[in-house]
């Protein structure tokens, strides 16, 4: 084990972890924040989204050891008294079905709009083109990034 100074949300964190800990289980069992969640382990379905440096990347393949930078997880773009503009989208368009993707749009989403003000459906649409969701809320998912893009 070693000891990894990390930038969480904009705290500095130590955890005691061995060096190829995957982030994600650093960020649920370590830290105890619940907003990365666990999918399928292989960087697949886009559950453990988090940004690393404002860059959306899966948690679930990404060492402790590799960390380089500012990590943000849901948690840390807004809280539920004071969420920010692509999470208030999100719960005006009703975009959460069964909410185990939502992570993973919402994180991939905010990532977007930081490099793209105004996207197109186009644009939102190949952003999360690698982010599953077995509901099927894809309209109202895209409907909500473009609220966000609009406020």
């Amino acid at each position: 084990m070693a000891t990894f100074n990390l930038t969480v949300n904009g705290q500095a964190r130590a955890v005691d972890v061995d060096a190829d800990t995957p982030l994600l289980y650093v960020l649920r069992d370590n830290l105890e924040l619940k907003g990365p969640r666990f999918g399928c382990g292989l960087a697949q379905c886009g559950a453990c989204t988090v940004h690393v440096n404002g860059e959306a990347v899966r948690s679930c393949v990404l060492p402790v050891s590799e960390v380089k930078g500012a990590v943000t997880t849901l948690e840390g773009l807004g809280s539920s008294a004071k969420p920010s503009k692509i999470q208030q989208a999100f719960i005006d368009e009703q975009a959460a079905q069964c909410g185990y993707c939502i992570n993973g749009m919402i994180m991939t989403s905010a990532a977007l709009l930081e490099k793209n003000k105004s996207p197109s459906e186009a644009d939102i649409r190949n952003a999360l083109a690698d982010n599953l969701c077995r509901c099927g809320t894809h309209k109202r998912i895209v409907a909500a990034v473009k609220r966000a893009a609009a406020a």
